[in-house]
């Protein structure tokens, strides 16, 4: 299970348990506090008087709630969320207020599109335990009386069976381990200590390919999913990035100041609102760049990370110049990742996520039309890795690399996670097939 919305009566250990959880699983459960709650304390709202108000501010929290849910199920987590609108609805019919009632139609179109819980979760108590344990939690300010918690079960059961929803009900009226017992085998949780280093990651991801072709959307990805997905999944472990973007962009605004004071530029000229290269030797100086930024990380590297080593080229012998031009340190641990888009699909998207206000940003910048056709229009990298997979040899050094048809554009992560698996899986398997001696992260073995 995934997505589990846990549910009860006040005080039967909600919150306790998910925080419980949260703390033992890291690397595998996120836990979300009750939403109304959340809302009332963050917005001072009093959860009686205030209904209106309170039922404004859930219209706002409602959707960022599921996006904190997506984003979580995203990275491969289990999601374990404290409570959920059904609750708080039947609460309302349980103390007459309809209004909440009648608002929660309009609501409930935000409150159950998807992400969908698998399973709610009931820790079942009576009402009678629920009053004693809120007397003794001393807080009540958030206190319901026993004929109230009785009225609001009745409802929260009709809320359950008009929605057709999977409800699973354990006691909460046990030892507090019996319970986390049960809680752990529902959600397939497994305790093993402090999660053991990867030695099977790739040690250096060129990422090679047209600009907006995706190569910062799988970095993003990449960063945002969980360690141990990312590690079995992709093979790629804790991850650093070079790219050499940010060090084009800066040779951009360092000429800005190069005109200001002489009234000339030296390696760039302004084109449709932005830059386009003017000087062809900033190409090869932005290699020396990265060879120069990244002998300190590969000094530095630690078992079980990734240095991820981004840049775009185009020409007759582009990737091929490039590739020439990286030191043997980072070729001799490096396997590459190209990722195809044709070039009006790569025009296409790099028009789409231009955002003047942030147009140094990595996921926002665009290259001018002008400078899209001459520096990018032809690609070598077809000619230079003819297969999907295969490898070449650079300065002597024996490179795996995987193609990723990076078509049709998706933002949906399950689509993307498919297509990224399926590419490193392959290329992991080429990099793990070389000579043994070209990495120290692992034991490899050739391919037969």
């Amino acid at each position: 299970m995934q997505y589990v919305v846990v549910e009860g009566l006040p005080a039967a250990g909600k919150s306790e348990l998910l925080g419980l959880l949260a703390r033992v699983y890291p690397d595998q459960v996120r836990a979300l506090p009750e939403l109304v709650k959340t809302v009332v304390e963050r917005e001072g709202i009093d959860l009686f008087r205030e209904r209106e108000r309170l039922t404004a501010a859930l219209a706002k929290a409602v959707p960022e709630r599921k996006r904190a849910v997506k984003d979580i199920l995203d990275r491969g987590m289990i999601c374990v969320e404290e409570s959920h609108l059904g609750v708080h609805w039947a609460y309302s019919r349980a103390l007459g207020d309809e209004r909440f009632v009648a608002a929660y139609r309009d609501l409930a179109l935000l409150d159950l599109a998807p992400p969908v819980p698998d399973v709610y979760l009931r820790l079942s108590t009576t009402p009678s335990l629920s009053v004693a344990r809120q007397e003794a939690r001393g807080t009540p300010e958030f206190f319901v009386d026993e004929v109230s918690l009785r009225r609001m079960l009745e409802a929260l059961q009709e809320w359950h069976l008009e929605h057709g929803t999977s409800l699973l009900t354990i006691s909460a009226d046990r030892p507090a381990g019996e319970l986390v017992h049960d809680v752990e085998s529902i959600l397939g949780l497994t305790y093993t200590g402090e999660m053991t280093v990867p030695d099977d990651v790739v040690d250096v991801l060129l990422l090679l390919g047209r600009p907006a072709s995706g190569k910062s959307e799988f970095i993003d990805f990449m960063q945002k999913c969980d360690r141990k997905r990312r590690w079995k999944a992709f093979h790629l472990g804790d991850i650093r990035v070079l790219d050499d973007f940010p060090i084009l962009w800066e040779k951009f605004l360092e000429d800005d100041v190069w005109e200001s004071v002489t009234g000339k530029r030296r390696d760039s000229r302004p084109s449709g609102g932005n830059y386009m290269v003017a000087n062809d030797d900033l190409w090869p100086f932005l290699i020396e760049q990265i060879n120069r930024r990244a002998e300190p990380v590969l000094a530095a590297k630690t078992p079980g990370s990734t240095l991820i080593i981004e840049f775009a080229r185009g020409g007759e012998s582009g990737y091929r110049d490039a590739l020439e031009r990286l030191s043997p340190s980072i070729l001799a641990k490096a396997a590459i990742l190209y990722v195809s888009v044709p070039f009006e699909e790569s025009w296409r998207r790099n028009v789409a996520r231009y955002d003047e206000a942030r147009r140094g940003g990595i996921l926002t910048h665009s290259v001018p039309r002008e400078e899209m056709e001459r520096s990018y229009g032809v690609d070598d990298w077809p000619a230079l890795a003819p297969g999907p997979s295969g490898a070449i040899s650079a300065r002597s050094t024996v490179v795996p690399y995987a193609t990723l048809v990076n078509v049709p554009e998706s933002k949906d992560s399950v689509v993307l996670g498919a297509r990224y698996g399926d590419a490193l899986t392959e290329l992991y398997r080429l990099w793990v097939g070389l000579d043994p001696g070209r990495s120290s992260s692992n034991n490899r073995t050739k391919l037969p």
